[in-house]
């Protein structure tokens, strides 16, 4: 076709560095975790804001980010996103404090927000309706490699180097990204609209508060508390968001993308399965090195069957999605990894590591089919002007429901595994796995107590991430409509349309 742009398929390779940028960040820090907060002298309080800082400003400033890449140029902000990321990655290599982490992180965050959004609506802009599935598949193998690989990246450069490494490494990959976007890619933006000041404030609070609020459920409970007073202002900023975005002439966000089924079916059964998947990789990867004693390294490459059954799953899931059609896609996916989840519930202290290979095999075959149809769906009915805000809407979502994930997984196996422990165990030993190993000094009552209550508790959690997956693919089976290739609300990938705000919403309520 004569409107496509010539370089879309050297422009995928920008967007798909852009996001292994965060990808490998994110994965690769845990596994530094340990060796940062034992040099820094990082206290518990301290460690939970250098990982709670980066997410935090990042999922409260996705919705503002979005909008600016639409008004001022997505290529730009995401350009200014990655220069920002890299300088913050460059100065964690010199940090000496706790302090000086938590800063550079908050920084980090920011960049990640200009980041995000734009890769997305930068390809739906790029790739069209034909295209787009196969391009979706490569960003989202890209994804899925950079989630599985950094991590055994990350623990040889710790083996080898000290933590700071960890943050060095992204620095080359955002140089190579930062050529490759001034030199190859285009820019796009909406038509000019009047800025919405208060619903950018709105949006930030409200999900700041609500992301905050997740995170501290495990410790302080859901209502008690400072959690209480985050909800309440959570609850009231984004009460108070959707009110004005439905009321002012000149939306932020367009809320009325969720009339659209395959957006609203699409987006809330990601966010289902964030819920499930929030967790996994932190249990399975515990289980691997404090109940089957394996080390960081060979943790990380016990999650190679994940990333080559994901690999699969999207050159199949692409080719069935072009003549079934996205929604049998996405539910048959998800019926994939809910086996996934079943099977993960039967692994106990003796299981060995065949049993959750295959699960992760499992998890990889269906999440490579169900996520890229998923997001190829609801993304298609995103009018090319609001592109970059309508895949932060989507990233949004997705953003809440993996915090969620993290929180409800994490206090069901925190929660199980000390009541599950004996009452007369050391303190340390009834709060985590890693405690009762690290005072065992040798019991092996001990040791097997903390793997049986480890084990029987990460069930449990199992069980709800099973519960989860099996729900998004009922929303998505009846939500979403089934041909795959529905037309989307927009003109030529290089020509945006200009503004008709009534004549979508007549379209997007069909």
């Amino acid at each position: 076709m004569e409107s496509r742009t010539p370089r879309r398929w050297w422009i995928l390779v920008v967007l798909c560095l852009s996001t292994l940028v965060l990808t490998i960040d994110s994965m690769a820090l845990t596994v530094a975790v340990p060796s940062m907060t034992e040099d820094l002298g990082a206290s518990a309080q301290d460690t939970q804001w250098i990982l709670d800082s980066y997410i935090l400003v990042f999922a409260g400033l996705l919705l503002t980010s979005g909008s600016l890449g639409d008004r001022f140029g997505r290529r730009r902000v995401m350009l200014i996103g990655l220069v920002l990321f890299g300088a913050a990655s460059l100065a964690a290599t010199v940090c000496t404090s706790p302090g000086e982490v938590i800063a550079v992180r908050t920084a980090m965050g920011v960049g990640g927000a200009l980041i995000m959004p734009s890769t997305l609506s930068i390809l739906i802009t790029v790739f069209d309706e034909e295209e787009r599935g196969k391009a979706m598949a490569a960003w989202g193998s890209v994804s899925m490699l950079g989630l599985v690989g950094s991590p055994v990246l990350g623990g040889v450069l710790i083996a080898h180097f000290s933590w700071h490494s960890i943050f060095f490494l992204n620095v080359p990959v955002v140089a190579l990204a930062l050529v490759a976007g001034v030199v190859l890619m285009p820019e796009s933006r909406a038509p000019w609209q009047k800025p919405d000041p208060l619903g950018a404030v709105l949006s930030a609070v409200g999900m700041t508060a609500l992301v905050w609020w997740i995170i501290e459920i495990p410790q302080h409970g859901a209502f008690g508390g400072r959690s209480a007073l985050s909800l309440a202002v959570a609850v009231l900023a984004l009460t108070g968001f959707v009110v004005w975005e439905n009321v002012t002439e000149t939306p932020m966000v367009p809320l009325v993308l969720f009339k659209h089924r395959d957006f609203s079916g699409g987006s809330l059964s990601l966010a289902l399965v964030q819920i499930g998947n929030g967790g996994l990789l932190l249990v399975l990867t515990q289980y691997l090195q404090f109940v089957l004693g394996r080390s960081p390294i060979e943790a990380g490459l016990a999650f190679l069957p994940l990333a080559v059954a994901a690999l699969a799953g999207n050159a199949l899931g692409v080719k069935l999605a072009a003549r079934t059609g996205n929604r049998r896609v996405v539910v048959a996916g998800l019926l994939v990894m809910a086996v996934c989840f079943a099977l993960l519930t039967t692994v106990d202290a003796g299981s060995g590591f065949t049993v959750p290979a295959v699960a992760l095999g499992l998890l990889g075959f269906g999440a490579g089919m169900a996520m890229p149809a998923a997001v190829s769906a609801l993304m298609g009915t995103i009018p090319e002007d609001k592109a970059g805000v309508g895949s932060a809407l989507n990233d949004t979502v997705q953003q809440a429901g993996t915090a969620l994930g993290i929180a409800i997984l994490g206090s069901l196996l925190a929660g199980g595994y000390t009541e599950r422990m004996p009452a007369d165990a050391p303190e340390a030993a009834r709060r985590s796995i890693a405690g009762a190993l690290a005072t065992a000094h040798g019991d092996p009552a001990l040791v097997h107590a903390a793997r049986e209550a480890f084990t029987a508790s990460m069930t449990t959690a199992f069980t709800v991430g099973a519960i989860g997956t099996l729900a998004a693919a009922v929303l998505a089976a009846l939500v979403m409509r089934n041909p795959g290739r529905a037309p989307r609300p927009a003109t030529a990938p290089q020509q945006p349309a200009p503004q008709q705000p009534a004549s979508w919403e007549r379209e997007t309520a069909a």
